[in-house]
């Protein structure tokens, strides 16, 4: 079924959303390192992390427990910003600003704290190795998810228009069908990513 797909043509039409997501996480990026009344808010944001480090670094493995909760948890929230979306494309709006804040705020701190060079060296170290993946990653599945945010209001036209629930309800099973293997890609490259920020970007870090 999935060989006979036109993933050409399914990818050409998704480029618009793919390009809203990039968009938004960008604008989180700027938004993080200039809107300095989320400071707080994003402070928590950090402290999370801290805490899932600090379980990490507690650990009697703390490589394999690095790997298993990163991946898990950059794997479930993939699935979630592709099928939380069917409510209104929001929760994947939220997830790709909010990420591109958390990086824009971290980066503006250590330029703050300890200059460009550190900054720059958290950047190149502790960002870019698995970033160049995961990144990439995020983006795919928030488009997903702003697709399937799509799909609900136009569901919510039908409501005017019975006459096309029945096209609608085949254009949507088609799409669920088709994030699957999109989604078994996207998980399978979130566990590269996470085996690279688990092994290799310590190494880099601690040089």
């Amino acid at each position: 079924m999935f060989r006979n797909f036109g993933w050409a043509a399914h990818f050409r039409m998704m480029r618009t959303y793919f390009g809203i997501s990039a968009v938004l996480f960008v604008a989180g990026i700027v938004a993080g390192i200039t809107a300095t009344g989320f400071s707080d808010f994003l402070d928590n944001q950090l402290e999370g992390i801290k805490k899932l480090s600090d379980i990490v670094n507690q650990s009697s493995n703390p490589t394999l427990m690095a790997i298993i909760i990163i991946f898990l948890n950059n794997a479930v929230k993939a699935g979630l910003v592709i099928y939380f979306g069917f409510l209104f494309g929001v929760y994947p709006a939220f997830f790709m600003v909010m990420n591109g804040m958390v990086i824009g705020y971290l980066m503006h701190k250590y330029y703050v704290e300890h200059g460009a060079s550190t900054m720059f060296e958290i950047l190149v170290k502790g960002i870019l190795p698995h970033g160049i993946i995961e990144i990439p990653i995020i983006i795919i599945a928030a488009a997903y998810g702003l697709r399937s945010g799509n799909i609900a209001f136009r569901w919510l036209g039908c409501l005017f228009n019975p006459s096309k629930a029945k096209a609608m309800a085949q254009e949507t099973e088609r799409y669920v069908i088709t994030t699957l293997p999109v989604l078994l890609g996207i998980v399978l490259l979130l566990l590269v990513a996470s085996l690279i920020e688990s092994t290799i970007t310590p190494y880099l870090l601690q040089k």
